[in-house]
């Protein structure tokens, strides 16, 4: 069995009354299908006149004997009607043998296409599940290195290829085979000659059909990857949208975009011919056993007179009846093939390692007494390492700001301290405890994150701010605003604190942004405070306001700054100035003006009020 198979087994297990229900109605429905061409027999020798007659009602002698039995019994019946009520009664209780089959052979159909249906979309529900908590839960060094786009197509086209090929598994190894076991048996009780001789021919007809679908897992791999591509493509169009018009890079866009869709297109075409073919190709190789049926079975009937004409006809409405299941199998063969490629792709997702875990012996940390300490830290992204033997030290109620140029390592330690990335060497520490033994939902309860990018959610402003404290009132959430210069402006707003800030806050000015971020950290009111560039994309007027906000949501806080304007550091208690990973300067605003190295110089580029 394919590994990927035996992955969705647990998932399938949780609904097995759904899997037994199915499988019994398949069963039935299996049955009735043979039944139906069957009960053709009395139709056709009524309307030929071939019916034996019986005048006495046969004696049951048990399941051995039911083949004899039942057609005494069907004779006998057809007998007595014909006699008692004439051809029209007796044709009539034939073809009520055939409406009442056929009604049953559909409703146990309903019944199994329901319980799959069950199945299918709990077992969807439960795949998209698990790996919405999986994505969520990886660390944000595996979205660095990998597009959005991938992962989404994961999440939407994979699952959805996985449900759409892999339940047919039921229909291929119960519904059709019994449709097709059922008919072969049938056939074999009317004529055995007729039915070894279709037995030739069966193998040769698989052997084609497998060597067709060669190669279609790869394939598809292939497709779903290029899948993600071009869904990445039309996410960083979307994000990006005011800079690609900016540039008038639309032509540059499209032409990225086509040349994906166009790789999709030929593979996508690729396969579709071979998932094509399956089909025509197993009722072309099953019209011409029939053929060689009609041809050997006319002897049988003609020459050796060893089956009677209506026989004969049913027989081969039965053969004919077995190309369904055979195209049905052949073509869910291929599909099935196409979704162990899409499995693969989500268990490869699913099954990913989490860097970022737990030890076993980590403790929930619900207070910061002490200090916050960087010991000897290396940490790299790839080769080169960002941090070089880094040591810091920040103390409880004290703001520590970290300033230097671009690419200094400033934001790493944000990222280190929050365990968004762990360090390569050296130990961060929290009160003495390394945050490696810290839960990290209890670490970065301890923590507020204001970034540069105020990352706004398409919902209410209420929503937006109480992302860490769900249940927080309305009058908890109006003082938040209030500490972060925002109230003033959402008070204005149609709806106040329930308006909807649209996608990715688009509805707002970048300072109004801002302020709702730090509103968000305000009513967190953790112990701990992380301010990464928070106001460095921000004109003068909202740099104001914001800076007032960051100064009241500062107080009786331990903090640290990550600063480009320099302006918004000057009060701090330290100011750490980085340069290449390494602490190059630390001390007060003064102190490091009256010293002049690297600080002063980086003043002496921006002009102070």
């Amino acid at each position: 069995m394919d590994e990927n198979l035996k992955k969705i087994i647990p998932f399938a297990l949780k609904y097995k009354k759904h899997i037994y229900l199915n499988v019994i109605f398949n069963i039935f429905y299996a049955l009735f299908s043979t039944l139906l061409m069957v009960s053709m027999i009395p139709t056709l020798k009524v309307l030929f006149e071939d019916t034996e007659k019986v005048y006495e009602e046969p004696v049951y002698k048990g399941f051995g004997n039911i083949k004899a039995y039942a057609e005494e019994f069907l004779n006998y019946k057809i007998t007595v009607l014909t006699q008692e009520h004439g051809l029209k009664w007796a044709l009539l209780f034939v073809i009520s043998i055939i409406i009442t089959t056929a009604f049953l052979k559909n409703i146990t159909n309903y019944f199994a296409s329901y319980h799959v249906t069950r199945l299918r979309t709990g077992v969807l529900r439960d795949i998209r599940q698990k790996l919405y908590h999986k994505i969520i839960n990886l660390p944000v060094s595996y979205y660095s290195e990998r597009r959005k786009g991938d992962v989404m197509a994961r999440m939407l086209g994979d699952i959805n290829e996985v449900q759409n090929s892999f339940f047919q598994i039921l229909e291929l190894v119960v519904r059709e085979p019994l449709t097709i076991l059922f008919s072969i048996g049938t056939m074999f009780i009317m004529s055995p000659k007729l039915t070894f001789f279709v037995f030739a021919f069966i193998p040769i007809s698989g052997i084609i059909i497998s060597r067709v679908g060669k190669n279609l897992k790869a394939k598809s791999v292939k497709a779903q990857q290029e899948n993600g591509v071009f869904i990445s493509i039309l996410d960083e169009t979307l994000s990006g949208l005011k800079v690609v018009k900016g540039y008038n890079a639309e032509n540059s866009f499209i032409n990225k975009f086509n040349d994906s869709i166009n790789r999709l297109l030929r593979l996508s075409n690729s396969i579709g011919n071979k998932n094509n073919l399956a089909s025509p190709l197993s009722e072309f190789l099953g019209i011409i056993t029939i053929a060689v049926l009609l041809w050997f079975g006319a002897q049988l009937v003609v020459e050796e007179k060893s089956l009677s004409s209506a026989t004969f006809i049913v027989y081969i409405a039965l053969a004919y009846t077995i190309l369904t299941p055979a195209k049905a199998i052949s073509k869910a063969s291929y599909q099935v093939k196409t979704g162990l490629a899409a499995a693969e792709r989500v268990f490869t997702l699913m099954e990913h390692e989490n860097t970022i875990t737990n030890s076993s012996n980590a403790i929930e940390k619900k207070t910061f007494e002490d200090k916050i300490s960087l010991k000897n830290i290396n940490f790299r992204y790839e080769k080169e390492n960002i941090l070089k033997d880094f040591s810091l030290e920040i103390p409880k109620g004290k703001t520590v700001a970290l300033v230097g140029q671009s690419g200094s390592g400033k934001s790493t330690i944000a990222n280190l301290l929050t365990r968004f990335y762990d360090v390569n060497e050296g130990d961060v520490t929290i009160d003495n405890v390394n945050i490696k033994d810290i839960q990290t939902k209890s670490l970065r309860d301890l923590m507020g994150l204001v970034t540069q990018d105020s990352i706004l959610f398409n919902d209410t402003i209420k929503g937006n701010i109480a992302l860490g404290k769900p249940d927080a009132t309305d009058e908890e959430i109006i003082q938040a605003l209030r500490i972060a210069n925002a109230y003033e402006f959402v008070q204005d707003l149609p709806e106040g604190i329930h308006t909807n800030v649209g996608d990715s806050g688009n509805k707002l000015s970048g300072g109004q942004k801002q302020r709702l971020s730090i509103a968000r950290a305000v009513l967190k009111n953790p112990p701990i405070m992380i301010l990464d560039e928070a106001t460095s994309a921000l004109d003068t007027e909202s740099e104001r306001l914001v800076q007032q906000a960051l100064e009241n949501m500062m107080q009786n806080r331990t903090s640290i700054v990550i600063a480009h304007r320099l302006s918004t550091i000057q009060k701090a208690d330290t100011i750490v100035v980085m340069h290449k990973g390494k602490i190059v300067e630390q001390g007060t605003h003064d102190e490091l003006l009256a010293h002049n190295g690297t600080y002063s110089k980086l003043v002496s580029m921006q002009s102070f009020e």
